[in-house]
């Protein structure tokens, strides 16, 4: 049958389209309310999704050097592919309740906790220059991680207009401080201490920018217009001091999935803080 000839011939647009279906029948459930179980903080239906479009990522990957136009061709469909699947998932996304959101704001919580109290004993293990200037760039850590943490619980306890933009205040104001801090830390001299203060920085940072891009989920065009007015230092000023791979896995342990999952979840996180001016 013709069916199973274009599916041998043809197998990475077969696989493709095999995994937009699956992203495109867990959008669907997902908007029922349909979430086949839960799997850590997250749902079945949402797992199957995310790793759909990683895989499809990963077909969409550039090929070695080639004049073949065929191959480019090919690589411009799946790219396009990946893409498409991205869409696909938007309403879905779009479309979760800010109860939901709200939890895992909180879900998150422990986890930045424990990196700033890492950040706390930190200095310990720098050389005697570089223990005051890491000092000084965390400084503010405890306090502006402990209003968030109050403020995500305010938010699940009484989720209303008043209390998120609060929420969003404290957000960014230690989304702010953490990228301070980044571009404090290198300017370490010595290598081994620059590179474990920077290590315990970025820990906090994935947090943060994960709750962040939560925050902007649920939030209004003119509540994320009044929190970009407060960014001073976006991440595209601190991108080459942040360890996308000790994120992944942050963001994977977090959510108990594979890092490749957790190198999705991070992606898409930047991606929405960068559409929307952070």
């Amino acid at each position: 049958m013709n069916i199973f000839s274009n599916i041998l011939n043809s197998p990475k647009t077969s696989i493709a389209g095999l995994l937009i279906g699956a992203v495109t029948i867990g959008g669907v459930l997902s908007q029922q309310g349909i979430t086949l179980g839960n799997i850590g903080n997250g749902t079945v239906v949402t797992l199957i999704c995310a790793l759909a479009t990683a895989l499809l990522g990963l077909l969409a990957r550039d090929p070695a050097p080639s004049t073949s136009s065929s191959t480019t061709s090919t690589t411009t469909k799946l790219g396009c592919w990946a893409l498409i699947a991205l869409l696909v998932q938007l309403p879905f996304v779009q479309g979760c309740s800010a109860k939901s959101v709200a939890q895992d704001i909180v879900n998150w919580t422990p986890a930045l906790q424990s990196a700033v109290a890492t950040i706390d004993s930190g200095a310990a293990l720098l050389d005697p220059a570089a223990a005051p200037i890491f000092a000084a760039a965390t400084a503010g850590f405890d306090a502006a991680s402990n209003v968030l943490v109050a403020q995500a619980r305010a938010y699940l306890a009484n989720p209303n207009a008043t209390v998120l933009a609060q929420l969003q205040t404290a957000v960014v104001t230690l989304q702010q401080q953490v990228n301070t801090a980044l571009l404090q830390a290198a300017k370490i001299t010595n290598p081994a201490s620059q590179q474990h203060a920077l290590n315990l920085i970025n820990a906090v940072a994935t947090v943060v920018d994960a709750i962040l891009a939560l925050v902007v989920s649920i939030s209004s065009k003119a509540a994320i217009a009044r929190m970009d007015s407060r960014i001073s230092i976006q991440l595209a000023d601190v991108a080459p001091l942040m360890k996308d791979r000790q994120a992944d896995e942050i963001i994977a342990r977090h959510y108990k999935v594979p890092v490749m999952t957790g190198d999705y979840f991070r992606s898409v996180n930047r991606e929405i803080l960068v559409q929307n001016g952070f």
